[in-house]
């Protein structure tokens, strides 16, 4: 599996132990940024995971900014996108089986790194259950024309 993963500076270091995570796990990773701490604005960021996933180069999105809420905001703007933000492993599962997320989005400041690696296992792990959840996937996917 594919996994695109950025942050703004306010998520680098949650990035950086996410994608190392990854890459011991055998997964590929693609970074599309930020590369350092230095300031920078989240949503060109958030954006190029995004249409990564969007247009099938990866197969799903891990994203971080400082809450997890503006690169989240930023990558749902892009055509065929549902990114959950997620604090916790449940919200994590069902936003994989009820709401088939293709792309989590983390806060650094408000997960750990070890809750943080949890919740990428639990989403990673758990595949959408389809049948009466499809129907509601597909209403979300229709207000955005897709």
């Amino acid at each position: 599996m594919k996994i695109a993963v950025a942050s703004d500076h306010g998520g680098f270091c949650l990035k950086e132990e996410i994608k190392g995570y990854l890459l011991q796990k055998g997964y590929e990773v693609v970074d599309f940024g930020t590369d350092s701490d230095k300031s920078v604005d989240y949503p060109a960021f958030g954006k190029a995971a995004a249409v990564a996933v969007s247009s099938g180069e990866v197969d799903k999105g891990i994203i971080c900014c400082g809450t997890g809420i503006g690169i989240s905001m930023a990558a749902n703007k892009v055509k065929g996108i549902r990114c959950a933000v997620v604090s916790d492993t449940f919200s994590a599962k069902m936003s994989r089986a009820h709401n088939d997320a293709n792309m989590l989005s983390l806060g650094e400041r408000v997960v750990g790194k070890g809750l943080a690696l949890e919740i990428v296992d639990a989403w990673l792990a758990t595949e959408f259950e389809g049948g009466r959840h499809e129907n509601r996937v597909r209403q979300i996917m229709e207000i955005e024309g897709c």
